[in-house]
């Protein structure tokens, strides 16, 4: 999958996030509530959140933070995932590159044959172009969840944290721009041990942070507080699992082995000089 197209699919999640968030079911959530999404799923967000938030005294944004924190861990393997499918495409861009410049005509029947080698190459490699989303989608109805659940529990949206009303938005936006700002340092990480940034890359580093921003000071603290202790979670987590300065110093040797085994061949094709007598 392109860089522009996970861009896309990156702000298309939000959108549908904020859409169905608008459009879902305003009713209380209470043990009466019927239905799988009512019933089950929020429900038992809002009852492990409160559980969790009696564990330290009724305090609900503590509650979230652990409740947070739970989802990161059960998430780990798929985020391992992740980044073993994001290595293996970076892997396979020389040759992605390289069909590219010999497929470089805009006509439709090229074009297909590019996508036809483009797929050859991700099968030939096990690469799966779409595993990279899976996160984000998986982690976007746990967002609505959170949402829902804080607003329509009552003892949840009425809940205080610091200086917050969790049910409503950070009065000082401090939560918003600590959650862009992670974001941000996310995805640069991310980004950072790809051999070739790109345009899409840049803009999609500044892009996803502002939409979080602008997200964040709209929605209520809660979703907020999610963010900044997920993507926080997340800074730690590729600075262990994929960490970009370790990638590159190793990417960087490797070049200059390269250059000095050239150099090496180099040297050896030349015919020796005959010493005269």
């Amino acid at each position: 999958m392109s860089k522009r197209k996970r861009i896309l699919l990156s702000l298309g999640l939000v959108m549908v996030m904020l859409v169905l968030s608008a459009c879902g079911n305003t009713a209380p959530i209470t043990s009466e509530s019927t239905g799988f999404w009512d019933g089950v799923v929020i429900y038992n967000f809002s009852r492990f959140i409160i559980f969790l938030s009696e564990l330290f005294n009724n305090n609900y944004g503590v509650g979230i933070i652990i409740f947070t924190a739970i989802i990161r861990v059960i998430l780990i393997p798929l985020n391992y995932f992740q980044t073993k499918s994001t290595q293996k495409m970076q892997k396979v861009q020389p040759q992605i590159k390289e069909l590219q410049e010999k497929y470089a005509s805009k006509d439709t029947q090229t074009r297909e044959l590019l996508q036809a080698e483009i797929s050859r190459v991700y099968s030939d490699n096990g690469v799966n172009p779409y595993a990279g989303c899976l996160p984000a989608v998986v982690q976007m109805p746990v967002m609505i969840a959170l949402y829902q659940a804080i607003s329509r529990t009552e003892v949840l949206s009425e809940g205080s944290f610091l200086w917050m009303n969790l049910g409503e938005s950070d009065p000082y936006f401090i939560l918003p721009v600590l959650a862009a700002i992670l974001t941000f340092f996310t995805t640069k990480l991310t980004t950072m041990s790809q051999p070739q940034g790109g345009g899409q890359a840049k803009a999609m580093m500044y892009t996803m942070p502002a939409m979080i921003l602008f997200v964040g000071i709209s929605l209520p603290s809660a979703l907020s507080l999610y963010w900044v202790v997920s993507n926080a979670f997340s800074v730690g987590q590729t600075l262990i699992m994929n960490n970009p300065y370790k990638i590159i110093s190793e990417r960087e040797a490797e070049e200059r082995a390269q250059k000095e085994r050239a150099k090496a061949l180099e040297k050896a094709k030349k015919p020796k000089k005959k010493r005269r007598k």
